[in-house]
């Protein structure tokens, strides 16, 4: 991860999450992160602290939806 934004391909990948999932949790604003065009983009920053935030929470980030 060595840019300022990662792609959602990557996002998914560090997750170790489908990126079904990946786009699902964004699109619920569960995920912080905006469109480019038709691409999604996540601050880096922004998702390091939102990871911490569900460490503290200390529950599953896929608990209240079912991806389909």
């Amino acid at each position: 991860m060595d840019s300022e934004f990662l792609t959602a391909e990557e996002v998914a990948v560090y997750l170790r999450l489908p990126l079904s999932t990946v786009y699902k949790l964004v699109q619920d604003k569960r995920l912080p992160g905006f469109k480019v065009g038709k691409h999604w983009r996540f601050r880096r920053e922004a998702f390091q602290e939102w990871i911490k935030q569900q460490e503290k929470l200390n529950e599953p980030i896929t608990k209240h939806f079912h991806a389909s």
